[in-house]
């Protein structure tokens, strides 16, 4: 069986745009050298990838297979590159750190900017996920260390405790709404909101949780960052669902009321998370062992 990354990019194309001539525009080759490339790798496994109609194309369960197997394949090569292309400008360790909202937004920052001062020869690829993205990239060798709630599914992974991560409602000194103090999302469930950008790791959490509940939240105001979350209930415009060290932070400056969340997945911890410690890395452990210590 023989596929080079080419043939993998196409069929990660085909799957994105639905078409196989717009994956082949993509790739910058044209539709029958495209089709062709499809039509050989079906050959070689013997399987049907695409089911083909006028409406475009979907992918088979063989497809869906060779698609996970696909991207893992294509990011690791492209981890490989970037990876490597570090040590020519002298780098000679390079970290991929996973990170929840609430760990790149609170605990990492300090943390990282004290590390890299100390170890100039080391260099951190800091990118923020969902809780559950972090683990299953963190189980699959796409990332060296994690760091999510411990509401995640942390299975076959080892977990070391790094701190609390509880989430609180905040408003502004002029909220007019009577909230009570500790409250449900179902109780605040009618309110305007001030929340993230869709996508953000704690937006998703936020948004499952009130989907699960049969709830969907209102929001006046989706900003990027947590701190402006915090300004924007400060400032009246909605109530906002944050990590409780944010609210914390912002509490005395934006005149900020903060309410307990009692619903069970507000009450996070967050934890470092690896597949295992032993096979880490001297450059990687180090920086582990940089969170982990007592600050």
């Amino acid at each position: 069986m023989r596929f080079d990354l080419t043939d993998l990019r196409l069929f990660l194309s085909v799957h994105e745009s639905g078409t196989i001539t717009e994956a082949a525009r993509r790739c910058h080759i044209t539709t029958a050298s495209a089709s062709e490339r499809i039509k050989g790798m079906e050959d070689v496994l013997g399987v049907l990838l695409l089911n083909r109609s006028h409406r475009g194309v979907q992918l088979t369960p063989a497809g869906r297979t060779l698609l996970h197997h696909a991207s893992v394949v294509v990011q690791q090569m492209e981890r490989m590159h970037g990876d490597l292309g570090q040590y020519s400008a002298g780098i000679k360790g390079h970290v991929r750190l996973l990170g929840n909202t609430s760990a790149c937004n609170e605990h990492l920052p300090a943390l990282l900017g004290t590390f890299l001062k100390h170890n100039p020869d080391i260099s951190i690829d800091l990118e923020e996920r969902t809780s559950t993205d972090i683990t299953d990239l963190i189980r699959q060798g796409m990332a060296d260390i994690g760091l999510v709630a411990d509401s995640a599914d942390l299975h076959d992974l080892q977990t070391f405790p790094v701190a609390e991560d509880r989430l609180v409602v905040i408003t502004g000194p002029g909220y007019a709404e009577a909230i009570p103090n500790p409250v449900s999302l179902a109780q605040i469930s009618h309110l305007d909101f001030a929340g993230l950008v869709a996508g953000s790791a704690l937006q998703e959490h936020i948004a499952a949780h009130s989907r699960q509940a049969g709830r969907q939240l209102h929001y006046r105001v989706r900003v990027r960052s947590i701190d402006a979350v915090c300004r924007m209930a400060g400032n009246a415009i909605g109530i906002g669902i944050v990590p409780l060290a944010a609210a914390k932070r912002h509490r005395r400056a934006l005149k900020l009321n903060m309410i307990e969340l009692t619903d069970a997945w507000a009450c996070r911890n967050l934890v470092l998370c690896v597949r295992d410690s032993d096979q880490l890395p001297a450059y990687v452990t180090a920086l582990m062992q940089h969170i982990l210590a007592p600050q």
